[in-house]
């Protein structure tokens, strides 16, 4: 199966489009490696999401070929190795630039 089609049918990316894109964007790792959304996926691998608001490093059991993994089903698929929300200070979008002084 794909990379960006088992993020999908996983549901750790909701939608496949945002998945090809994570990957064309070098968020997703295959082993380390950045992944181009047609990477196929054999199984007893190690996947690392990087998206700007959460981390996320799962380990691939076995490949799937199901359109969608049910919840309940999940686990035998892969493991959450990793799952990390990172904080980020929310931005005054209306602060003037400081000026700087001589």
């Amino acid at each position: 199966m794909r990379i960006d089609k088992f993020l999908q049918s996983s549901g750790l990316i909701k939608r496949r489009v945002l998945a090809n894109e994570a990957c064309k964007r070098g968020l997703i790792l295959v082993n380390g490696v950045k992944a181009k959304p047609t990477r196929e996926l054999t199984g007893n691998e190690k996947i690392e999401i990087l998206l700007p608001h959460r981390e996320t490093e799962i380990l691939l059991l076995k490949n799937c070929e199901m359109k969608s993994i049910p919840k309940f089903r999940r686990d035998e698929f892969f493991r959450i190795i990793r799952d990390e929300i990172k904080e980020h200070e929310p931005e005054d979008l209306f602060a003037l630039p400081e000026e700087q002084s001589e």
